[in-house]
């Protein structure tokens, strides 16, 4: 399921919900769509609330660049496009606990590099 990220200073980005990878978790933030919040960053991270409440699912350690995340600890979505202060090794992405991988970011996700801490960001349905 295709979704749009959007942000005043991005623009609008897509990325893709996965519900075979996580259908718990994925059909719960399909439910809360579309979500409006402020972004937060940590290290090459965006992440933000959400009223979504649902326990991990296949939890991973370390993402790929452009993973969409939820984690649950915050009721947070994430969006991870380099390294976190938790990252170990060169390259790595490694979130502050693991997280649910419900999809991912088309396209670079280097863009959200331009997102800033209390930024709006929008995330809906295509």
């Amino acid at each position: 399921m295709e979704i749009l990220i959007r942000s005043p200073k991005i623009g609008e980005i897509r990325g893709v919900l996965d519900e075979g990878s996580a259908p718990k978790t994925v059909a719960a933030l399909r439910q809360a769509l579309p979500l409006k919040a402020r972004a937060q960053r940590w290290g090459r991270e965006i992440y933000f609330a959400t009223p979504v409440r649902v326990d991990l699912e296949r939890g991973a350690e370390v993402v790929e660049k452009g993973a969409i995340g939820y984690w649950p600890p915050g009721q947070a979505l994430c969006l991870f496009f380099g390294p976190t202060p938790a990252s170990r090794n060169p390259g790595e992405i490694r979130p502050a606990s693991p997280v649910t991988v419900v999809g991912r970011i088309l396209g670079d996700a280097e863009i959200l590099d331009k997102v800033a801490d209390g930024d709006p960001i929008e995330i809906l349905l295509v």
